[in-house]
């Protein structure tokens, strides 16, 4: 499990990229993400590109994500996810929440 984070070079879009499982083990790593980045980006994008397995704990984290960023008016994108993360985030009406591309 790895993630990391990278913010634009205008400070306006922080990118997490997941890679093996999401899941509780990956919980501060998460918040670590999002909350040391030492500015207020307007958007999120998180790429599930190498999310092998993603579980409830790891919707309620980008719940809690989503929460930071400002809740309805958060502009998060969920992107690149596996078609097994995507019935998952599907199931779970996650593309009510999220654009997921």
């Amino acid at each position: 499990m790895t993630i990391s984070s990278q913010l634009s070079a205008d400070g306006q879009e922080l990118t997490i990229t997941i890679q093996g499982r999401f899941d509780f083990n990956t919980h501060q790593a998460f918040r670590d993400a999002y909350q040391s980045s030492g500015s207020s980006p307007r958007r999120y994008v998180v790429d599930l590109n190498g999310a092998t397995y993603l579980d409830s704990s790891a919707l309620g984290m980008l719940l809690l994500l989503r929460d930071h960023a400002g809740s309805d008016t958060a502009d998060i994108r969920l992107i690149n996810a596996n078609p097994d993360v995507r019935k998952v985030l599907s199931v779970s009406n996650f593309e009510q929440l999220f654009a997921i591309a």
